[in-house]
């Protein structure tokens, strides 16, 4: 793997360096091995770059560690990806906060063209694993890659559906890849790689599943999909800090809907009715927000099976607003509808409830 690797890990190992500081210590010195090369002084010139980095970078010994880990690498057959390698994945390269390296066992390409990442509770209902299982079988015809987190539960549940499905799927791990955490889906993990799918941490080897590595897990979750469906969630955790990342970076957001003052519903409907995640109910609404059409197939089956499943009054509105992408009030829409202001009130918001209409600002309604 070459002396060059050797710097690139040590680097990721500086105390006080962090991903952001690393790719700013490259982008000056040139290379990982330049880093360490280049003298204090110089270093203290480049911005955002005090004396504690730099002293850390000078003072590092570390590198007999580096070493180790690529013995480890090699005998484990894992791939260092180093975030100006062409194989490191391109939704996660342009975030500030993507880890300047990764490590993945397994032959999944990284750059698919569609990505699924699905997030959900531990300890999920029999109707939590129904609709995961359901959305990701609806799924298939599209060929999205799917990514989750190999916990427990909804991650678990999606891992294996993809695998039934045919479907390539990668677990973002919050420990190192000598071990499976959790060890009961040790067997999953490996169907995972020889299906064609793979396990990516940016952890070194031995780093155990500690609780702080789990939302730096998330945001590579959150980065490296399309969009983000949500399963069955409380109003806190793992699945909502992760889609909170999502939106930050931009991604679409979906959720299940769930029965009212069900805890584990509590996160999805949250996301629903704050805006945050669109109401989906299967894999076909996925694609048909994502605008994603089947390979050699048309999207008209997707619009006709999502349209058939509206009252007289939700597509009449529906089809007139997307004749202008535009926002509409409610005395223009009674206008041109000929309905009267409550009936319009009322179907807007199961538009809204379906995810097929948004709320702005002054009581304006957007197609979506």
């Amino acid at each position: 793997m070459g002396d060059n690797l050797v710097f690139k890990i040590a680097l990721t190992q500086v105390p006080s360096v962090g991903a952001v500081t690393a790719k700013l210590l490259i982008s000056y010195c040139g290379s990982a091995q330049a880093v360490f090369q280049t003298p204090k002084k110089q270093l203290l010139k480049i911005p955002g770059i005090g004396e504690h980095t730099a002293r850390a970078v000078q003072d590092f010994r570390g590198f007999d560690r580096a070493e180790q880990e690529i013995l480890f690498l090699e005998r484990q057959e894992i791939r260092a990806l180093f975030y100006t390698d062409a194989a490191y994945p391109d939704r996660l390269k342009h975030h500030p906060d993507a880890p300047a390296m990764l490590y993945f066992k397994g032959g999944a390409n990284m750059n698919p063209e569609r990505a699924v990442a699905i997030v959900g509770t531990r300890q999920p209902t029999p109707q939590g694993i129904s609709a995961c299982e359901e959305i990701v079988k609806s799924l298939k015809t599209f060929e999205p890659q799917i990514i989750s987190g190999l916990a427990y539960g909804i991650d678990a549940v999606a891992h294996r559906a993809a695998l039934d499905a045919s479907l390539p799927t990668i677990a973002i791990l919050g420990n190192g890849l000598n071990r499976i955490y959790p060890a009961s889906n040790k067997g999953l993990a490996s169907d995972m790689i020889g299906q064609g799918g793979g396990l990516l941490t940016e952890f070194l080897g031995d780093t155990g599943p500690d609780r702080e590595n789990f939302p730096m897990r998330n945001r590579i979750v959150a980065a490296m999909c399309d969009a983000l469906i949500v399963i069955e969630t409380g109003k806190k955790g793992g699945s909502m800090i992760t889609a909170q990342l999502a939106n930050d970076y931009n991604k679409d957001v979906f959720a299940v809907p769930g029965r009212i003052r069900d805890p584990k519903s509590e996160g999805c409907n949250f996301l629903i009715k704050s805006h945050k995640a669109g109401l989906i109910e299967s894999g076909e609404d996925v694609a048909y927000f994502m605008q994603w059409d089947p390979p050699s197939i048309g999207n008209s089956g997707v619009q006709r099976s999502l349209f058939s499943d509206l009252a007289p009054n939700e597509l009449k509105l529906l089809e007139l607003m997307r004749q202008q992408a535009e926002p509409w009030s409610i005395d223009r829409l009674s206008f041109q509808s000929k309905l009267n202001g409550s009936e319009i009130a009322s179907v807007l918001l199961n538009l809204e409830f379906k995810g097929l209409v948004k709320t702005l600002p002054g009581k304006r309604f957007l197609p979506v």
